[in-house]
């Protein structure tokens, strides 16, 4: 399954990113506004995928991780998620992970909509959210470029490096005004 935009393609995550995906979490830069730690090792960084790609081939897929990649070279950029609710709710949340030599060039703003018109267009749902550390400046540019609207901030409920964080709690509707591609 791939998800194509202008200059990107998200394709479901494979055992061979392996490298690139640990490169990636290795960096603190990266890792600044996450929750998942920087690994000790490949091997951590493996145990991480191995579920993602398990999850990855469930049917229906209920949680997809996807590597953003250059359309024109393969070049890795960093990596996406949509994780599916309860379909009562028709919801999805997602996540993303852009590599910093990729930051501040619109890929995360690229694949972000990308997503949201597959959610909205394929899964048809009703509902995405996603949620951002309060002193993330860079994804939250991306997510109200996007279409997403900041609906709350929940105090203190992110377990960053640096301590507890705030996070704003960012949403888009089927029915909200989004674009369609960038």
């Amino acid at each position: 399954m791939v998800i194509v935009s202008r200059r990107i393609q998200l394709r479901l995550i494979e055992s061979t990113d392996l490298e690139a995906i640990h490169n990636l979490h290795l960096l603190p830069k990266v890792a600044e506004f996450n929750t998942l730690e920087i690994p000790e090792n490949i091997e951590e960084t493996n145990t991480i995928i191995t579920s993602w790609i398990a999850e990855n081939k469930h049917r229906p897929i209920k949680n997809y991780t996807f590597a953003i990649e250059n359309t024109s070279n393969k070049v890795f950029i960093g990596l996406f998620g949509l994780k599916l609710g309860n379909k009562k709710y028709k919801r999805g949340e997602v996540w993303y992970k852009i590599h910093p030599d990729f930051w501040k060039k619109g890929f995360a703003t690229e694949s972000l909509i990308a997503v949201i018109n597959y959610g909205f267009d394929t899964l048809q749902l009703h509902r995405i959210q996603a949620g951002c550390a309060v002193a993330n400046l860079g994804s939250i540019k991306v997510l109200e470029k996007a279409g997403m609207q900041q609906e709350g901030r929940g105090r203190l409920i992110l377990p960053l490096a640096s301590g507890w964080s705030d996070n704003y709690e960012y949403a888009i509707l089927e029915s909200d005004k989004r674009p369609r591609y960038i």
